[in-house]
């Protein structure tokens, strides 16, 4: 069966804008401020709609929205989508939530009483059993949990708890980009796997196809909702249009590229941050110096904005990373600054 025929929900725990009250880590050190749960949730969660979408998977957004949603509300949007299956993305916590302790480790989720308990559990096994592989953390297993978005809904679901805040490894992890990324595709991946369909990989560029004005399809809202993540007020409809292309070259112009309307390898390249990662210092501009702020932010090293500009606070931020680790001193992120910078764990 072709992968478009099945119909992929996403769903984000809690809410940025307003937080969530409660769901966020303690004070970071460097930082000086907490993160909150939804940071990482809605990341990772685009992330995975990226996934399918790469992936030629219909997706439903469950909960766009930057602020909470009620739980009875995306329960009632979820079950009038007829879904082939549902993953929640969510942190966990331990303790009263005001210190860090040593709880860590992934786990992932299913309900007996999900009408599909068996397909929910085995769907909950695949993503926890990719988790585990591609994301090095701690395997804390696979559980029933009698919570609305996995009982209540009438298709397979699936939560994930992807670390815990209260650890403080694991808080840094949640602002790491490469962190969001690798579980959202990791889930990916193990719904492929539940599904029994072929997976493409996000890092191999030859995976990704011309695009142009007048193209169409599930790349071509793959691209649109990446440009979306960049901030551009653009539809989400898998036509090339006037409107997509224009997004286009504004962001090639942004990150100092050929500014032709065409999506080809560097603009795929630029707009996913593959590596070879480019050499950046001040003056810089684009996805690549948003990449290294919220990678600096992660190393808890405070950039201020993380707004793609590389002034002078992102290059002490540089600074102070490259003197915490042996580094020549200069404010340039070049290969061996970007080889230790993009050490996860």
């Amino acid at each position: 069966m072709a992968n478009d025929n099945f119909y992929i929900g996403a769903n984000d725990e809690h809410g940025v804008n307003p937080p969530t009250l409660g769901k966020r880590t303690p004070v970071l050190p460097g930082l000086n401020r907490q993160i909150y749960e939804n940071e990482f949730n809605r990341a990772a969660k685009n992330k995975f709609i990226e996934a399918c979408m790469r992936n030629s998977f219909s997706v439903f957004d469950v909960k766009p929205e930057l602020q909470d949603i009620s739980l009875s509300e995306r329960v009632r949007r979820v079950n009038r989508q007829n879904l082939t299956l549902l993953v929640t993305f969510a942190y966990n916590a331990a303790g009263d939530g005001t210190s860090f302790n040593n709880a860590s480790g992934v786990e992932t989720f299913y309900s007996i009483r999900n009408q599909k308990a068996n397909q929910s559990q085995q769907l909950a096994t695949d993503i926890y059993n990719n988790l585990i592989q591609g994301t090095q953390q701690n395997g804390r297993g696979v559980k029933n949990l009698d919570v609305a978005m996995l009982s209540s809904v009438n298709c397979t679901a699936s939560l994930i708890e992807a670390g815990f805040m209260t650890n403080l490894r694991e808080a840094r992890l949640m602002i790491n980009p490469l962190f969001q990324t690798e579980v959202g595709e990791e889930a990916c991946l193990g719904v492929c796997d539940f599904l029994n369909t072929s997976f493409i990989a996000r890092d191999n560029l030859a995976n990704y196809p011309l695009l142009r004005n007048g193209s169409r399809g599930n790349f071509v809202y793959l691209l649109q909702f990446i440009l979306t993540s960049y901030g551009y007020n653009i539809a989400i409809d898998g036509i090339f249009g006037s409107g997509t292309e224009n997004a286009v070259r504004n962001f090639q112009t942004t990150n100092s590229i050929a500014s032709d309307g065409i999506v080809g390898n560097t603009t795929w390249k630029y707009l996913l941050t593959l590596p070879d990662y480019p050499t950046l210092r001040q003056g810089a501009r684009g996805s690549y110096v948003k990449f290294l702020q919220q990678l600096l932010e992660s190393q808890l090293i405070p950039v201020g904005n993380i707004d793609g500009i590389f002034g002078s606070r992102t290059k002490t931020a540089v600074e102070t990373f490259q003197s915490y680790n042996n580094l020549t001193v200069d404010g340039i992120v070049g290969k061996n600054t970007w080889a230790i910078l993009t050490q996860m764990f």
